[in-house]
Order: C-alpha cells, then structure tokens, then sequence
C-alpha cells in the first residue's frame, strides 16, 4: 500500500494526524507531540482473541455461581458470591447500592463480554457481524464501566477486615475473579478503533483516506476512529455523520467547559456527605456501631493490616480527592487559556481517566461484608448512606472526566504558535496535517 494510501489515525489527546503503518513485534506508536500511545503491535489473531474471550465468558460464569469467600462464628457459616452481596444490600434497603455494584461488577461485564464474542466470531472468520456498528457504540459505552479489577480487590480487603472477628476463608468464586481480572485486562485491549482496524484488515470495513481542502480540517470518529474532513468554520453544534459508521462527529465535544463544571461540582457536593456519613453499619449483641471510610482506614490500621489500610486510603481517599483536584486544575489552565506544561497536562489526564473506577472500591468491601456476615440475631452489617454518595461521587467524577476535551488545550498551543510567526513561516495547525509515523 502507497504512503497516500495508509489509513489515518487522529491522538484522541491533541488530535494529532498520523498515517498508519505496521509495527514490528515490540514496538509501540507514540504521538510525536503530546507523548500519548496511538497503537500497539499485537501477535494476537482474531482466532486467539475469540480463544480469550470465550474462556472469559466461562471463568465470569464461575467466578458468579461459586462463593468468593466464606466466614464461621459460632458454628454458624455465611457463604457468599458476588449476586449474593448485591441480593442481600437490595434486601436491606440500600437499591442505589445494589443497583451500582450489580452493574458495575455483574451485568456490565457480562454484556461487555457478549458484545465481543458477537463481534469476534464472524470476524475470526472474514464476515462482517450482524449489527456491527452498534455493537461497537455500546462497547465504547461499557469499557469505562466495567469494574472487576475493582471487586477482586474489595474481596481481599473485605476478607482482611473480618480476618480479626471471624473464621475467614476464600472460595473458588475469588480464584476465578483473578483470572478473570487477568483476562479482561488482556480483552481491554480490543477497544472499538482496534477491532475496526481488524475489520479493515479482514476486508469487511472500507478504509477512507480523506484529503482536507483549503477550508477543511481533518478529525476522528470517536466511535471507530475513521479521519475524515470536517467544514474548519463549522458550529461545534452541527451534526456531522461518520462516512464510515454513521455516528455523529464533532470537531470537538460542544460545551464541555460547562459540563464538565457542572459534573464536578456536583461530585464535589457528594463528596462532603460520602465522607461525613457512614458507609457501613453494624448491629451485633455487643451493641450497635457505624464507620466512615476514614474510620474503615483507622481501624485496619489498629488490626496491624496496615498495607491494606494503606490500600484503602489511596482508594476510598487520596484517590477521589486527587481526580476532583486534577480536574478542576485542567479545567481552570484551560480557563485561563495557558499553553505551558501540555504534555504534563496530557499526562495527568490520562492518569484520571485511569484511576476513575478504583475509587468504587469501598463501596464493593461494604456489600462483601455485609453478605459474609449476615447472621441474623447474631451479627449484622449494612451499607450506610454513605456508601450510596460515595458511589455517585465516583460516577459524576467519571462522567466529568470523559466530559472534557483536552484537544482544545492543544488548539491553542497551535494558535499561539501560528499567530507568533511571520507571514512567510505560518504552517497550519497540528490536528489537520496528516503525517508519517516513525
């Protein structure tokens, strides 16, 4: 294939253009102005991909039908899986709970791993699969959602917390999450651009390489990452369709300042609540008690776990309060129109983009507890309002951070930049020059 004929890939960062090319084992795409990886190379076939998801498909069905761990007191045993913990918190009462766990930790992954064995199978074999397009915008939608990394990890600490009161011992259910928690991680590499490049390799994709007139600009697809040519004066308002999907495109996301404020700041209201309020309540014959996610922290410490309280406070704690700060510090430089630090900049927004979900991790320990030791009469622990604030403030953070167009902030690196030179020495902006990737 020609050089003018290679297929362009914008960075989702700087909007970048680039030509696309094959890498050899080993070798990774960078984007030679903010730093961000364009692609990798993959020795993964179709064949080997569909292999992972289907194993994947039956460690999920596993990790769910078996207890993650179990707990004895006084002769009595409490078993409990993942379904277990989000039946018994929607037992109690606690329906945001429940309803944030069960899809974040069961019927979104599950759905995620439904709509890769859809697309995969045909695929692996050179067809295109049924519903195609869809099918990759609702798995763009359930990437960021996903949060199985996340339950294996509130499993263990759970365990750890009722490791000094009770008989505490780990199921097949939380073997079977650490595989799957390696599993998925390995299938989170097939993003919806990846598995359109694959399209494109099979020939079930058309491949359009766009050339951009004197009044136009090139721009990505969101969805399946195609380059096309956008009007350079249009309104951020108009709707564009992707010549290949069919999804709307926009130069850039309209309105992102105000929404991303209003995001924030709401998650900032929750935050106050999330942490004032208890997360979990217990009841027992020793009388009644109610913690806090600091207090959750103090107490692991005092039991002498304290690399799990350590864990805990990175979390449930420095966690949130850095994604709040980070991103009201991107969205005041913005704001303020500054060029200085991008690649900084670029690197602390790809690092709240990948924190994102980690903070649902207390949430997660509450509904383990709560399941391990429902011993009626006896002992009994429950979300507290907390818990439910917590669990939006991570959503609102989420939806905030994906609400923000960095991009922008590289538009006006290139405007200084074109304003600052003479006449004869002006070049256009970086995110409408296709150029060659090395």
């Amino acid at each position: 294939m020609t050089a003018d004929r290679q297929p362009l890939i914008e960075c989702e960062h700087c909007a970048s253009i680039y030509r696309r090319h094959q890498l050899k084992p080993g070798e990774t795409a960078n984007c030679a102005r903010c730093g961000a990886i364009l692609w990798r190379y993959s020795g993964l076939t179709l064949s080997n991909w569909l292999a992972l998801a289907i194993a994947a498909l039956i460690v999920f069905g596993v990790a769910n039908a078996y207890p993650v761990a179990s707990m004895s007191v006084q002769g009595m045993t409490q078993q409990a899986s993942l379904l277990d913990a989000i039946s018994i918190t929607w037992r109690q009462g606690h329906w945001v709970v429940a309803i944030m766990t069960g899809l974040a930790g069961f019927a979104l992954p599950m759905l995620q791993l439904t709509v890769l064995l859809w697309v995969l199978g045909p695929l692996s074999r050179g067809q295109e699969p049924v519903g195609f397009r869809q099918a990759m915008r609702l798995l763009g939608f359930l990437r960021p959602w996903c949060m199985i990394p996340v339950f294996l990890l509130g499993v263990l600490v759970a365990v750890v917390k009722l490791a000094g009161m009770a008989a505490v011992s780990p199921g097949i259910g939380l073997g079977a999450f650490g595989v799957l928690t390696v599993l998925l991680t390995m299938l989170g590499r097939l993003s919806p651009h990846v598995l359109w490049r694959y399209a494109e390799t099979v020939g079930v994709a058309p491949v359009h390489v766009p050339q951009a007139g004197p009044a136009e600009i090139l721009t990505g697809c969101h969805v399946c990452g195609q380059v096309q040519a956008l009007p350079r004066e249009a309104d951020e308002e108009a709707e564009h369709h992707c010549v290949r999907c069919d999804a709307l495109v926009h130069y850039r996301k309209p309105d992102h300042l105000a929404r991303t404020w209003a995001l924030l700041l709401a998650a900032v209201v929750f935050y106050i609540p999330a942490n004032v309020l208890p997360v979990m309540k217990v009841s027992s014959v020793l009388g009644d008690s109610a913690h806090t996610i600091l207090g959750g922290v103090v107490e692991l410490w005092e039991m002498g776990s304290w690399d799990i309280a350590l864990i805990v406070f990175i979390a449930s704690v420095a966690v949130p309060l850095t994604k709040l700060l980070a991103l009201i510090l991107l969205l005041l430089t913005e704001q303020w129109r500054s060029t200085t630090n991008l690649r900084p900049r670029t690197r602390l927004y790809q690092m709240v983009e990948f924190i994102g979900q980690w903070s649902m991790l207390d949430v997660f320990v509450v509904i383990l507890l709560a399941a391990l030791a429902d011993f009626q009469g006896l002992m009994e622990i429950s979300a507290g309002a907390g818990a439910a604030a917590f669990g939006v403030v991570v959503i609102l953070t989420m939806l905030s951070a994906m609400s923000f167009d960095l991009r922008r902030s590289w538009d006006l690196e290139g405007q200084s930049e074109i304003e600052s030179a003479p006449v004869e020495g002006r070049r256009q902006p970086a995110p409408g020059a296709g150029q060659e990737m090395g």
